[in-house]
């Protein structure tokens, strides 16, 4: 079979963007993780799949698949930029502001005239069970009325490692670090991200605080290691450094795939990003039927 795909990214994070507005598409874990394999397949952090809204109100529903494991998460910031600048290219929408429904929520997305886009991220949720995170015997820190975490990681160079824990539509553990560029990203990314706290694993965030109003950041996300920005681990990383009176309310955090700004008020507001979004190239890739036998199309 042969699929059209957009190829995209926001920051450095990368995508495979693919219409299915006008069809649905025979879309199985094993054909996403091929489309996502950088060797036999077009190479990719997320595949995002762009349909019709189902929702009044609404302009578009996507959804969010891993390219390494062809699993469907819950959110994707930078996703979300270049979903916005798919649809606006593509003329299937004309507005500069647009409503999209994902599996667990809305958004509103607003291209800039400068190119970039901004997107309302929703409000971030702190009590464990949103992770979900299992805190039981653990002993907090408490830094006004937000919690930092003692995590044992037996075996670890650092043990425990203190880090704030919050969801934004998906799961994010935040260690702040003297320095991004030698942290044990690689040693304690996946220690953490696996741990048996987090039932749904957990994405980790590396955060360096440069000034009140710029950081430095490094994730290591679920399933897909280490990715040059991650913009729901960046908004993660800000609101936490809010909550622990570490920042102020708007900041620039500095990646290594580029730079986003995130503004976030305080609590019982929401977060909003903004970075840049970008296609890279178009093409269509044949891929087996065997791939997508039997896979139906995304419920």
């Amino acid at each position: 079979m042969r699929l059209r795909f957009t190829k995209m990214q926001g920051a450095g994070n990368d995508f495979v963007v693919l219409d299915a507005t006008a069809a649905p598409l025979p879309l199985g874990p094993a054909l996403l993780r091929r489309l996502g394999d950088r060797r036999f397949g077009v190479g990719a952090d997320q595949i995002l799949v762009v349909e019709r809204s189902r929702t009044p109100g609404v302009d578009f529903r996507y959804r969010i698949f891993n390219g390494a494991s062809g699993e469907e998460v819950e959110h994707c910031g930078n996703g979300a930029r270049c979903f916005a600048r798919f649809v606006r290219d593509r003329g299937l929408t004309d507005q500069d502001r647009v409503r999209v429904e994902t599996v667990n929520r809305r958004l509103e997305l607003a291209l800039q005239p400068d190119g970039r886009v901004t997107v309302d991220m929703g409000e971030p949720a702190f009590e464990p069970a949103a992770l979900p995170f299992d805190p039981t015997g653990l002993t907090a820190r408490r830094v006004g009325d937000f919690a930092l975490w003692p995590i044992e990681l037996p075996g670890a160079s650092r043990s425990p490692v203190e880090v704030a824990v919050l969801s934004m539509g998906n799961p994010h553990a935040v260690l702040r670090v003297d320095e991004v560029d030698s942290a044990p990203v690689a040693e304690l990314g996946p220690l953490l991200e696996g741990h048996a706290r987090f039932a749904r694993r957990v994405n980790v965030g590396f955060l360096q605080v440069l000034s009140r109003g710029a950081v430095r950041l490094r994730v290591y996300e679920r399933d897909a290691g280490e990715t040059l920005a991650c913009g729901t681990g960046a908004c993660a990383a800000v609101v936490a450094g809010i909550r622990l009176g570490w920042l102020d309310a708007t900041v620039d955090v500095h990646t290594r795939g580029g730079l986003l700004t995130i503004a976030w008020p305080g609590p019982g507001t929401s977060v909003r990003m903004t970075g840049p979004a970008e296609t890279v190239f178009e093409g269509e890739i044949e891929l087996p039927e065997a791939l997508a036998a039997g896979a139906g199309a995304p419920a």
